[in-house]
């Protein structure tokens, strides 16, 4: 099987069985998206999901996080992973955008790794979800099924990113993150792979032989 046949049936199967894919995390507006993405970072959507109605409501805009003190936003994300550093980040994520975006989540790459918090993956899922962009996020799960597929062998998140970008159409890269990381949350997972169950084990290069 070539590596176009591999991409050609894996995409082909998601875009019939999951036409419209979407984030399993809950946000009304591009800073709600913002906050719920940087605080997803190894944590659960779920977890992230029980946080977030009480911050948004205590904290619904950039000026109103910035005007908050790290320890303040602590009390509400207290039970998400490394909650100290991310109460910091937010604080000083929202502080930025009201002294340098007029309160606006930027919708450029350069401009939001400028953001404290945001690496490349966080601003990969804002240019994509929010302003729907070409961009397709590598995230832990998007990472490790690009590779047991036989989508990329790259040996950094930005090298699988770079990979997929090559072979997915501009117009499928948004779904495509989705299509893959729902995936690898639910059928390829990390320690114990559903191959018996996976629909897409026929293009898998990793899948047991039958």
């Amino acid at each position: 099987m070539t590596l176009k046949q591999r991409y050609e049936g894996v995409l082909g199967y998601f875009a019939v069985a999951q036409p419209n894919p979407a984030s399993e995390l809950h946000f009304t507006n591009a800073f709600e998206t913002l906050v719920a993405v940087m605080l997803s970072a190894q944590c659960t959507d779920a977890r992230v999901n029980m946080v977030t109605p009480a911050l948004f409501a205590a904290y619904p805009t950039p000026a109103a996080m910035a005007a908050a003190t790290p320890a303040e936003l602590l009390r509400y994300i207290s039970s998400v992973s490394y909650p100290n550093s991310k109460a910091a980040h937010l604080q000083a994520m929202a502080q930025r955008l009201v002294d340098t975006y007029g309160g606006e989540v930027p919708d450029t790459m350069e401009q939001l790794v400028t953001l404290p918090g945001v690496g490349r993956k966080t601003a990969n899922v804002i240019l994509g979800v929010v302003y729907g962009q070409a961009a397709i996020a590598v995230d832990t799960h998007v990472y490790r099924v690009s590779h047991r597929l036989g989508l990329s062998r790259g040996k950094t998140p930005t090298d699988v990113e770079r990979d997929l970008t090559r072979h997915i159409p501009a117009e499928l890269r948004y779904k495509a993150h989705h299509w893959l990381l729902l995936h690898g949350r639910y059928v390829c997972k990390a320690l114990k792979p559903q191959c018996a169950e996976c629909p897409i084990a026929a293009w898998c290069k990793s899948a047991p032989l039958p």
